[in-house]
């Protein structure tokens, strides 16, 4: 059994984050010593494991969630498992395509600033952006959604 501070270092996680997995349905609620400490096991450490790898890789708190619930087997058919899972990997591959995307605008780039570096000196005004701005004075830029500022702002804090 493991209270918060070991798990904590152990998987490097903030306090703060444990409470708030807990507080949001990812985590189960702990079982306590008779102080009201929270006492952590083998199998939370991997859930929490799982969370944090998952959310490294940029899933959303909401997608980790969903697919914890089809983990635990939440009385679902195996069709209903099938469906969500493919609907999960379905958005995954669209990630990944616009991810590439991104990167094949970026590469240009990056290899203009490469030339121009052993062109010139280092501390020089970089001109690749007014060359070939990535967006145009027309183009909306992203605005997060809500729940994307929640996440952002739970970040910083911890």
């Amino acid at each position: 059994m493991f209270q918060v501070g070991e798990v904590s270092r152990r998987l490097g996680l903030n306090p703060q984050t444990l409470y708030f997995y807990e507080r949001i349905g990812l985590m189960p609620s702990p079982k306590r010593t008779a102080a009201g400490y929270r006492l952590y096991e083998q199998p939370d450490l991997e859930r929490l494991s799982f969370i944090a790898q998952a959310k490294a890789l940029g899933l959303s708190l909401d997608d980790i969630k969903d697919l914890l619930i089809l983990q635990d087997g939440q009385q679902l058919s195996c069709q209903e498992v099938y469906d969500r899972l493919l609907k999960k990997v379905q958005h995954i591959d669209e990630t990944i395509s616009k991810l590439q995307t991104l990167r094949a605008q970026l590469t240009p780039l990056l290899d203009q600033c490469q030339r121009s570096l052993a062109q010139t000196s280092t501390g020089q005004q970089c001109v690749v952006f007014q060359q070939h701005p990535l967006v145009t004075p027309t183009e909306p830029l992203h605005n997060p959604s809500l729940h994307d500022q929640e996440e952002l702002n739970h970040d910083t804090q911890g």
